[in-house]
């Protein structure tokens, strides 16, 4: 699975940090981490929670990535906005626990963290045990297991209301502000890991647009 890590302005400061619990965690695993930044708070492509969710939606929509990584000071902004576009599906994650029952019972493709809140002595290790927690089984297994299956007959539900409830991503993106999207898209990096790893050839197009 790939996993993309994305950091908005306000806590760019912490992904060095935030790259190592998630690449210790995960990548024994099996899973690949993709950072697409920011960086650091210097970064010349700034990044908002708001083009945060259009960056994880471009990311998961075109299948560039399987899963994100993101969050913002308290974390609330940056689910909201991940929630915000078809085939996203963001969990509000502070604990262990909450990355666990998110990944089983709700079978997400995204957490929000609050990177700003309780980050103090041992925020690196919660982060590690949060991300632990969040691949330790494969999604949608049910919690309690005996709740497995009206768990997952709510998901599909879920789905099905979702589905019906948004429009296709590119017809969002042509009526967003064309400046807003151009500067989710304009990290250091992002070009050549999109170019690598993006699986729907139309979203190549789509992206050019604002990439140029």
């Amino acid at each position: 699975m790939k996993i993309a890590l994305i950091n908005e302005n306000s806590q760019a400061s912490k992904n060095t940090v935030i790259c190592n619990a998630l690449k210790t965690a995960a990548e024994p695993m099996g899973h690949e981490v993709i950072n697409y930044g920011m960086y650091s708070a210097e970064d010349e492509a700034q990044l908002t929670y708001v083009q945060n969710g259009i960056l994880a939606a471009v990311l998961l929509n075109s299948g560039a990535a399987d899963f994100v990584v993101t969050g913002c000071g308290t974390g609330e902004g940056a689910m909201l906005a991940l929630n915000s576009f078809p085939g996203v599906i963001c969990g509000h994650i502070e604990h262990p626990l909450d990355a666990y029952t998110f990944s089983q019972i709700n079978a997400g493709n995204a957490v929000a963290l609050p990177y700003a809140l309780g980050f103090g002595w041992g925020g690196d290790l919660n982060l590690q045990y949060i991300f632990e927690k969040l691949f330790a089984e494969e999604p949608g297994g049910g919690y309690p297991k005996e709740r497995a299956v009206p768990e997952q007959r709510n998901k599909k539900i879920l789905d099905s209301v979702r589905a019906a409830a948004f429009r296709p991503l590119p017809e969002i993106l042509k009526e967003l502000d064309p400046e807003l999207v151009r500067g989710a898209l304009a990290g250091k990096h992002f070009q050549e890991y999109f170019k690598r790893d993006c699986k729907d050839p139309s979203y190549l197009e789509i992206v050019s647009r604002y990439t140029k």
